[in-house]
């Protein structure tokens, strides 16, 4: 049977709404590979906080290696989760791309992909989560504070939220009935018409070739998933948000509010992960400005840049042992938290990481890494090759275990952490 050829701009049309078909064959001999998801039942989460400004190695690293390491001056801080966490040293993505690099924290795709002015991204690692738990959850993710860590798995950067005040009206807070009722005519409105274009590509099916119909089926799958995404966002829609104790945010934090806003931000992600509001969160941390500590009076990005000045790095140190401090202190609100049985603790796998090993230097090797929480068998002080980084998406590779996906890749991982 001949085929008739198809012409490239052929848009279905419904109820006044326009859907463009995928490239076909029948247009311009596109061809497309198909991937496979599952999502795994149990309550597991993941939660990545990144900041940009490293953390000053001498200080985070522990001299020995293994759980018996004596405690550098700033995992003190967190001395109390020892049995829960992991540091790693020696880890790192291979970029050489400075500040730049923090695109490629989450995503670890290979260096030559993560260049000034050349970025080809891949999925960061909560994305990836979130494929496979979110829809479990009303939000499949949340990607919170700044930054441009977060990726889709076309390598477009997913927005940040910055303010604290939209996020938790979006988490817990109720719209009027008019909000109400608007939005759930707008899903079922998306919904009718995806059931009418669906109809018209069954229909179209006809006119084309076996690998057009095998493409046409692809996204024909894909219109039922987005049907079925839009019904469970109609039953979310109309499932009454979590009551909380905690009162709404009146007032935004400025940079210079570096630890009260990163404390706003913890408690909105211990509030999200406690009610199961989502499963996986992206956090992004810190400020170029003076800090409100006392004893600081230089801005973070200044004293980062300290040149081995002994001044400098102990306004530096300050600086981020405050930060490691508030960590801890979300880290306490999670082993504080049970949930059947368990802390909220064990149950998440909390990374705490930055693109920068040396910010003084723009040097991307050696990155700060530490993993907390989640059902790992934690080892304390993992000591990797320091002149030899291992790569940070092995340990990407073990984190995606946690959630119960069986893979063996991410982004350009060569292995997998196995100490853990």
């Amino acid at each position: 049977m001949a085929v008739r050829r198809l012409d490239r701009r052929l848009m279905l049309r419904s109820a006044g709404v326009s859907l463009g078909l995928p490239m076909l064959e029948a247009m311009a001999g596109v061809r497309l590979g198909r991937g496979a998801e599952s999502s795994p039942s149990e309550p597991l989460r993941i939660v990545l906080v990144g900041q940009p400004l490293g953390m000053y190695g001498p200080n985070f690293f522990p001299e020995q290696p293994g759980p018996q390491y004596v405690a550098s001056r700033y995992l003190s801080a967190v001395e109390r989760h020892r049995s829960q966490l992991t540091v790693f040293s020696g880890m790192s993505h291979h970029y050489p791309a400075g500040h730049f690099a923090e695109v490629g924290l989450f995503t670890g795709v290979a260096p030559e992909q993560i260049r000034e002015n050349d970025i080809r991204n891949g999925i960061s690692l909560e994305q990836e989560a979130a494929a496979q738990v979110g829809r479990l959850t009303r939000f499949p993710s949340l990607v919170l504070g700044g930054g441009n860590a977060s990726w889709n798995r076309r390598g477009v950067r997913i927005p940040s939220e910055s303010r604290a005040t939209q996020v938790f009206r979006r988490l817990f807070l109720a719209g009027t009935a008019d909000e109400e009722s608007r939005e759930l005519q707008r899903l079922r409105d998306g919904r009718s018409v995806l059931d009418s274009v669906g109809g018209q590509i069954s229909s179209l099916t006809r006119r084309v070739g076996r690998a057009d119909r095998q493409r046409l089926e692809l996204f024909l799958g894909a219109v039922r998933e987005a049907e079925q995404m839009l019904q469970q966002d109609e039953q979310w829609a109309q499932t009454p948000k979590p009551a909380v104790s905690m009162q709404a945010p009146t007032s935004e934090f400025g940079g210079a509010q570096l630890l009260e806003r990163s404390r706003q931000w913890y408690s909105l992600v211990h509030l999200a992960l406690q009610t199961d509001s989502t499963r996986c969160v992206s956090l992004w941390l810190g400020t170029q400005d003076r800090p409100e500590i006392p004893g600081v009076n230089l801005g973070h990005h200044d004293a980062s840049h300290h040149g081995q000045d002994p001044a400098k790095l102990e306004q530096l140190a300050l600086i981020e042992e405050a930060e490691m401090r508030v960590l801890g202190e979300f880290l306490d609100r999670l082993s504080e938290t049970q949930e059947n049985g368990e802390t909220l603790l064990h149950r998440t796998a909390v990374l705490y990481a930055s693109n920068l090993g040396n910010s003084s230097s723009h040097d991307n090797s050696n990155l700060p890494v530490l993993l907390a929480g989640g059902r790992f068998r934690h080892q304390g002080h993992v000591a990797c090759d320091v002149r030899n980084n291992v790569r940070m998406s092995n340990l990407f590779v073990r984190m995606l275990r946690h959630l119960g996906q069986e893979t063996d890749r991410f982004g350009a991982s060569d292995g997998v952490v196995s100490e853990i």
